[in-house]
């Protein structure tokens, strides 16, 4: 299920939205973004992903989707390199916010989005006011709780898609280019799941042409 609206109440009128992204920097898998409002009671403990341990962001996570409104947009890899992987991200905010706008059948009074760029005046698509905030995902509780169901669903798909394809690490690295994963490239060549317009799978392509 890609959106879900609170058991609980909603945060105050009118409403405000966090999004926030995971997964612009690997070289494989997709990219996604979440959109959260805060619910009453607000999940206690909210912070930016990465400073969070696997084990706190794995038990805020169902309590994020059961108290807030939520959704995700995922963008896969063919996009990412049709699109590159700026206006991707992009995408996935817009698509996450949207999905999110239908579930709970009201408009946002703003959104707020972690970094320093929105899709506003990027993405056709977008019709809400937004506002960049640097750092924001350790700022802004609705930011934080976007983080953790974005990188807890992403890294979830990269375990799968582990299991497929075990040799580059994807259950450790999660698609990122660590020296094992660069090693596997180098050695087994991309799969339907790399990134090819991203240099080091590039790359890797032309070797095994070479080759």
């Amino acid at each position: 299920m890609l959106y879900a609206t609170p058991k609980g109440g909603l945060g105050a009128a009118p409403l405000v939205i966090g999004v926030d992204e995971a997964g612009r920097g690997p070289l494989a898998g997709p990219v996604v973004a979440a959109a959260v409002v805060l619910g009453k009671p607000c999940p206690e403990g909210l912070d930016d992903s990465k400073r969070l341990s696997s084990k706190r962001r794995a038990a805020l996570e169902p309590q994020i989707r059961t108290q807030c409104g939520w959704a995700l947009g995922v963008i896969g890899v063919e996009e990412i390199d049709r699109l590159n992987i700026f206006q991707a991200t992009m995408q996935a905010m817009t698509q996450a916010v949207a999905r999110l706008v239908e579930a709970l059948g009201a408009e946002p009074g703003e959104v707020l989005i972690d970094g320093n760029m929105t899709p506003l005046g990027r993405r056709s698509e977008w019709r809400w006011p937004a506002r960049a905030i640097v750092g924001g995902d350790g700022l802004e509780p609705c930011i934080s709780a976007a983080s953790i169901l974005a990188k807890e669903y992403r890294d979830r798909l990269m375990r799968e898609a582990a299991e497929q394809h075990p040799q580059y690490g994807w259950d450790r690295n999660m698609g990122y280019g660590t020296a094992e994963h660069l090693e596997a490239l180098r050695v087994y060549g991309p799969t339907p799941l790399h990134r090819r317009s991203f240099a080091p799978v590039a790359q890797a392509d032309l070797f095994a042409a070479a080759g």
